[in-house]
Parts: C-alpha cells; sequence; structure tokens
C-alpha cells in the first residue's frame, strides 16, 4: 500500500513539472527563420530537461535582433541557434532575474552584502553590468545561473559555459563567480536565494 502510494505522489510531482515546462508561452518578433528554429530548439530543451526549479516566468519572446534580457518579457535571441547549451545558460539567467524580482527584499539584503566583500566593482560592460546595482546583482544571477548549468549539465561542462561568458561578457562578473562561488553562494543561502524544488 505505502509503495502504492509512493508510485502515485512520484507521477503527480512528475506530471506537475510536465505540465509547467509545457505551459510555456514562446511568441516571435517577427518569425523569422532564426526565430523559428529558436523556438523550436527552446522546446526541445524544456523536454530535455527538467527546468521546473528554474522557470519562474512563462512568457517568452523570441526577437533575433534583441540582447537577451529578463523584463517585461524574458527576451531571447536567434543567437545560440547551433548551441543549446548556451541557449539553456541564457534561458535560465534570464529566468534567476525573475526569481529575485519575486525576492525583491532578500535580493536587496544580499546586495548589500556583496558590496561589504567587493566594494569596489565595473560599472559598464563588458567587465560589469550597465551600472554599480546591476553588476551587484548579475553576481547573484550569475551564480545561479552557474548553479543551474552544474545541476543541469554537469560541472565540467558548467564550468566550459562560464568560462565562454568570461570572455563575451560581464566579464568581471562571471570571472568573479567561477573564483569565488562559495563567498556568493553563502549570502545567496542566507537569504534563500536558491531556488528549491516545489512541493
Amino acid at each position: 500500500m505505502k509503495r502504492n502510494l509512493s508510485l502515485i505522489l512520484v507521477a503527480l510531482a512528475l506530471s506537475d513539472v510536465l505540465y509547467a515546462q509545457a505551459n510555456l508561452e514562446i511568441a516571435l518578433k517577427r518569425g523569422s527563420k532564426g526565430e523559428l528554429q529558436t523556438r523550436d530548439q527552446l522546446q526541445r530543451l524544456i523536454k530535455t530537461y527538467d527546468l521546473a526549479k528554474w522557470t519562474f516566468t512563462r512568457s517568452i519572446l523570441i526577437d533575433e535582433e534583441a540582447i537577451p534580457h529578463s523584463h517585461p518579457v524574458l527576451t531571447l535571441s536567434a543567437r545560440h541557434v547551433k548551441d543549446d547549451e548556451l541557449l539553456l545558460s541564457t534561458f535560465v539567467h534570464e529566468q534567476a532575474h525573475w526569481f529575485l524580482t519575486q525576492n525583491q527584499k532578500a535580493t536587496e539584503d544580499a546586495k548589500k552584502e556583496l558590496r561589504a566583500i567587493f566594494p569596489k566593482v565595473p560599472i559598464k560592460p563588458p567587465e560589469g553590468a550597465s551600472d554599480e546595482e546591476s553588476t551587484y546583482l548579475h553576481l547573484i544571477v550569475i551564480y545561479l545561473e552557474y548553479r543551474a548549468d552544474r545541476e543541469l549539465m554537469g560541472e565540467l561542462r558548467a564550468r566550459q559555459i562560464m568560462e565562454f561568458w568570461a570572455t563575451d561578457h560581464y566579464t568581471w562578473i562571471y570571472k568573479t563567480v567561477l573564483e569565488r562561488p562559495r563567498d556568493i553562494g553563502n549570502i545567496a543561502f542566507k537569504y534563500k536565494l536558491v531556488p528549491r524544488v516545489l512541493g
């Protein structure tokens, strides 16, 4: 009897995960070939990886001319149509922004502690984000991206992705997360800014 109940609970949990992932609304800005390919690629990745823990908004826009961003609608470009793992990493990065927005007070408290550890940060690209506030925010976002990448793709591939990003954009932030994950992670855990599986 207990075994049957356990199997039923596992089946319900899995159906919730599949329902949540299948429920993403993916819109295209222009309907171009690159956007269509990116949508198909993202739908395939959603079926391949369990992204329930890392999904906080269900509305996705694919705009081949955009720089990926989280708000007001999570927007992805068609830049990584030939690299599943870079698209996946970008997706969880932008989702992490939504998670932190939903936990604004804790995020602000964590940023204050990050200021004490990193009193001087770059405030413009490519080393930093658009300003000081955004650079501190991205220390947490990118830490979460790294955690997600490790859980989804394994330590080796996650590190390779982070090292690639560290030469591409937010270069100081990515390098700092790679060099000091424990310091940033301790703050994220202290303020409960690490997503947990629902249920």
